[in-house]
């Protein structure tokens, strides 16, 4: 299985040097030797991503590239872009390194799913070294300096309601469709509490934001947009009919229950965070929040789609994705007093 990447600011010793900075009096015991660098850098603020290829900088292309492009590709996404302004992405890394220096975490892979623990996962998952939600979480329990700040956005390959469904079920999916939102909130939250028990036990501030399930409404607009510019030139996105082997619920026909699924899914994932806060109680060290940011975003130009495969984000639409998630990170970077 693919393990976390970890990125460190590349400017941290310089902006931790100067006086102003909330770090200094650690900067200042790291220069005398009374603490080495490591720990130095445990001392920087710490924020991961849990997430499935929608936070990643992943596109379908051929089956080998694919494979090869899914077990080495980090950064270059919405969550993480390694590099230097104002190349790239400006992705919500960048524009927290505004604030401060700190060490991002990305534990988010293609084709995870919201998963019970304990399944075994399929040829195809193995091969690609998918990380599950139950297994992105553990890599956080288990990690020596657990995050500050952990981003959720989660969930998009569990609303692949036509995948193995029976012909009745693709003619009547209500059923179905109410099934797989209550076992994606029962497994979600499962995952959920163990996360939360760890935070709580921490001597420091821990936030989490859930964020929804991406528009998909705006998103088939654009990838309508894209269908139609390939019938007119086929040189024009490539792999885009490779979506329907992987995402069986892309293909026109099933789409708007897909779309009615995800919005079941989001109702859920808020309910399920008010339902986690009620336990929480006052004076607590965690703060959860549900976003609709990623939820509400206007995906519904075709630039924001990639010119390979017309389904995953382009670098411009990655963009349209930092700005949404950061806009609503404010109250977290409060809590955690980073603003």
């Amino acid at each position: 299985m693919s393990k976390p990447v970890r990125v460190v600011s590349a400017n941290f010793l310089e902006r931790i040097a100067e006086p102003a900075s909330r770090l200094h009096s650690d900067y200042l015991a790291y220069r005398k030797g009374d603490i080495p660098q490591a720990e130095l850098i445990a001392r920087l603020p710490h924020l991961a991503m849990v997430g499935d290829s929608v936070c990643t900088g992943i596109y379908i292309s051929s089956a080998w590239s694919t494979f090869w492009r899914a077990r080495t590709c980090c950064g270059s996404n919405w969550f993480l872009d390694i590099n230097p302004a104002p190349l790239g992405v400006q992705s919500v890394s960048k524009r927290l390194e505004q604030l401060t220096p700190f060490v991002a975490i990305e534990c988010a892979g293609i084709g995870a799913l919201v998963d019970r623990e304990g399944k075994r996962q399929n040829f195809f998952r193995r091969i690609l070294r998918t990380r599950d939600f139950s297994g992105q979480i553990g890599d956080l329990l288990a990690m020596k300096r657990f995050p500050d700040l952990i981003l959720i956005s989660i969930g998009h390959n569990n609303v692949d309601w036509a995948w193995r469904s029976p012909i009745d079920e693709l003619e009547q999916p209500e059923s179905r469709l109410q099934l797989q939102s209550r076992d994606f909130r029962k497994n979600f939250a499962r995952q959920m509490r163990r996360l939360i028990d760890h935070a709580r036990v921490q001597r420091y501030r821990v936030a989490v934001m859930v964020y929804g399930l991406i528009n998909f409404e705006s998103y088939f607009m654009g990838r309508e947009i894209a269908e139609r510019l390939r019938s007119q030139d086929p040189s024009r996105y490539p792999h885009l009919e490779s979506t329907y082997k992987y995402f069986t619920s892309f293909r026109p026909a099933y789409r708007s229950n897909l779309i009615r699924l995800a919005g079941m899914v989001n109702e859920e994932l808020r309910a399920m965070v008010s339902e986690l806060n009620r336990g929480l109680g006052e004076n607590t060290n965690v703060q959860l929040q549900y976003s609709d940011a990623l939820a509400t975003a206007d995906l519904s130009r075709v630039e924001l789609l990639h010119p390979i495969d017309g389904w995953h984000a382009s670098v411009q639409g990655h963009n349209v994705l930092a700005e949404a998630a950061f806009r609503d990170l404010g109250p977290s970077l409060e809590f955690l007093g980073l603003r």
